[in-house]
């Protein structure tokens, strides 16, 4: 195993937008109407997207600071906890205020790790950005923001533009706040499912956002390989097989690594195909956390991004 890296080394993300609380149950089946069963496992977790993209890069040697809005909510504490546990640091733009924290209901099915998910979230939150969000910018390497909290992901896309920050958006659905954050994208990461107003497939989807000046748009297809479009050159990178058991945050993986591997000096099919490691690892183990030790044993490790 390869030496720590020393604290100055490490690469700093700021990752604005969701945390919640998950509460994940393993089942056999998925229940039918008006019917009780009993889990295999369950599981209490921080989630949401940007919230678990921190704890990736976090995972993967980098510094994560999380943006988002808490509150003083029992819950919250719960969320703060866990985070810090796995080395995310926490700026609450709702601290001091009492507001319900998003919890998750999720069950994933056994046979399959597909999952499902019932939450909610902050598309239409109206917290404030931080007073510390500027200074948490200047000292970036890369932000990420996922649409939730629009004000806060704003702001900080602003900060991460006039600084020439690498500024990613995780593009998992179109929120509204999409059509202000695209100008100030560097990258956007979209899942297969996402489109901009007017779009029939991910090909129009991709010409849009580069025709709109996103440098470089990556487009996840769960198993089936990425494809991307960079300086007037597209491309694909396949996906490892592996044998599925959880799915719950596999995105977020990929994202969180995503932002990691772009402060490595990669290439974006490097950058992609490491990420996709990384997410396919995230899909191999059972459970929202127990992956990240094989990670630091198996994946990437200590930010020198081999594996």
């Amino acid at each position: 195993m390869n030496a720590p890296v020393a604290e100055s080394a490490r690469p700093v993300g700021v990752f604005v937008g969701l945390a919640t609380l998950d509460v994940i149950h393993r089942v056999s089946a998925a229940p039918t109407s008006n019917q009780k069963i009993t889990s295999r496992m369950q599981f209490v977790a921080a989630g949401g997207p940007a919230a678990n993209a921190a704890v990736t890069f976090a995972a993967l040697g980098g510094t994560a600071v999380l943006v988002t809005a808490l509150g003083d909510d029992p819950v919250a504490a719960l969320v703060k906890a866990d985070l810090a546990a796995f080395g995310v640091q926490v700026i609450d733009a709702a601290e001091g205020t009492d507001r319900s924290v998003p919890v998750s209901a999720v069950t994933v099915i056994e046979s399959t790790g597909d999952r499902s998910v019932v939450s909610a979230d902050a598309v239409t939150s109206d917290a404030a950005p931080p007073v510390q969000l500027e200074d948490s910018i200047a000292g970036a390497d890369v932000v990420l923001v996922d649409g939730h909290h629009p004000l806060i992901a704003c702001a900080a896309a602003e900060h991460a533009a006039a600084r020439v920050t690498t500024m990613v958006v995780d593009a998992g659905r179109w929120k509204p706040v999409m059509g202000e954050l695209i100008p100030l994208a560097t990258d956007m990461v979209c899942s297969a499912d996402f489109r901009v107003p007017g779009a029939a497939d991910t090909d129009a989807t991709a010409a849009a956002l580069v025709g709109s000046g996103v440098h470089t748009v990556v487009t996840t297809h769960g198993g089936d390989p990425v494809r991307w479009w960079s300086e007037e050159v597209s491309g694909s990178v396949d996906v490892e097989p592996v044998t599925v058991v959880d799915t719950v945050g596999a995105g977020d993986a990929f994202h969180g690594a995503y932002a990691y591997y772009s402060t490595q000096g990669c290439t974006v099919p490097e950058r992609i195909h490491r990420s996709a490691h990384v997410a396919a690892l995230r899909c191999s183990v059972v459970g929202p956390r127990t992956w990240l030790r094989a990670l630091s044993t198996n994946g990437p490790e200590g930010g020198n991004g081999e594996y």
